[in-house]
């Protein structure tokens, strides 16, 4: 998907059209969630600090990011990708590999698929989307970005849309990009292989493997090396599990008030015990992450005897590991997250046993109740009491991010 978050908020706020629009946080501390290719033109992008996009783009529109909404959408727009094939592995909301090599007596060729695909998001979503077709994950992943709209010279280039490698293509279409696209390729590797006067995926394809190793280490070397012969043997995998979820927050301000703090944590807690509700998922690990103003992170764990899903053990247990953090000098950041997931109706069975069960069923009556209330009403419609002092003694936030789970 083109500049998702962004995209969604113009289509549901026409008056932003043709506007530097950004998704984020507007405070001194907020970072850039997502930008619209009219403030990519002043080199605003995501990840960017919110105080160095605005110096970019004086006149740049910040607007809150509606996580639940993005959501939705993603969720129609996999629905979409599932009916031209079951072979789906979504990466994140707004991007997912495709395996259509079996949907061709009922769709058509792969470009013909990616042009069907492109209509019926555009006419589903109005939103617009691009399409990279290839023979292995990584090409097509860089096809895509080929296609995607471009700033150049200051202004915005459309993009193809679709962009399609055959497989006798590949290397010529390799060569002539930035070593930069390759994945496994950040600040540090690009300094590397600049050092080594690499500058396109092409002269690594050209140089031996021994040398590429030597100066990156065995895993690194060979991966770049194969990923610039564009060998990928990976498969799509369409039944990914949640590896974890979390919800974390920065401050406008570090915040020493045990209480405010204690308060986000409960909020979160229950936040990430509905996300696990909705993917029908348990967490036997509760984590709790701060980071002080220095930018020093702890991290706390603990593993529980059963899975669970419920809120209020989840904040139990993360209040305890909390109270471990010393909280005077300041913290920046606060965040829940649960890990060791399984699916929840294998533990439904063992949690029904004895003392200990029927307080798990009558955890799980109540999450029910909460549920469908969010459902008719809206996310905010009911909450934990031990959270709305926040909305009267926090200082405020500048990035409020659910992660999806991974």
């Amino acid at each position: 998907m083109n500049a998702f978050f962004v995209s969604v908020e113009v289509r549901e706020n026409p008056e932003l059209v043709g506007l530097p629009v950004v998704v984020g946080g507007s405070g001194p501390r907020g970072v850039i969630a997502a930008a619209s290719y009219e403030a990519r033109v002043f080199g605003v992008r995501s990840a960017m600090p919110s105080s160095t996009a605005r110096r970019l783009c004086p006149n740049l529109l910040f607007v809150d990011g509606h996580y639940s909404l993005y959501q939705q959408v993603s969720n129609r727009i996999m629905s979409i990708f599932m009916s031209f094939t079951p072979m789906v592995e979504p990466l994140s909301l707004d991007e997912a590999f495709l395996d259509v090599s079996s949907a061709a007596r009922i769709h058509g060729e792969p470009e013909e698929i990616a042009h069907k695909i492109r209509s019926t998001i555009y006419k589903t979503e109005s939103l617009l989307s691009t399409v990279g077709v290839a023979s292995s994950k990584s090409v097509a992943k860089l096809a895509s970005e080929a296609a995607k709209p471009r700033i150049v010279a200051g202004q915005i280039t459309s993009g193809t849309g679709i962009k399609v490698v055959r497989k006798p293509d590949e290397q010529a279409f390799l060569n002539a990009l930035p070593v930069r696209a390759l994945w496994g390729v950040g600040p540090k590797t690009n300094t590397k292989l600049e050092r080594l006067g690499l500058k396109t995926v092409g002269d690594i394809a050209k140089l031996p493997v021994e040398v590429l190793c030597g100066a990156l280490g065995e895993a690194n070397g060979h991966h770049l090396h194969r990923l610039a012969h564009g060998n990928d043997d990976r498969h799509v995998e369409p039944e990914r599990s949640a590896k974890s979820i979390s919800h974390e927050e920065t401050f406008e301000t570090d915040v020493t008030d045990p209480a405010v703090l204690h308060a986000e944590i409960v909020r979160m807690s229950d936040a990430v015990a509905s996300r696990l509700r909705s993917a029908k998922l348990r967490a036997r690990t509760i984590n709790v992450k701060a980071r002080y103003g220095s930018f020093e992170t702890l991290i706390r764990s603990k593993t529980i005897s059963a899975p669970t899903s419920n809120g209020v053990q989840i904040a139990e247990v993360a209040a305890e590991l909390f109270d471990q953090v010393d909280v005077a000098s300041g913290i920046r950041l606060v965040g829940v997250g649960v890990k060791g997931l399984s699916d929840q109706s294998f533990d439904q069975l063992s949690l029904l046993d004895g003392e200990d069960g029927e307080v798990q069923h009558n955890r799980d009556d109540v999450d029910e109740v909460i549920d469908e209330v969010r459902r008719r009403f809206g996310g905010t419609a009911i909450g934990p009491a031990a959270a709305i002092k926040e909305s009267r003694t926090a200082s405020g936030f500048t990035n409020r991010r659910p992660v999806i789970p991974e």
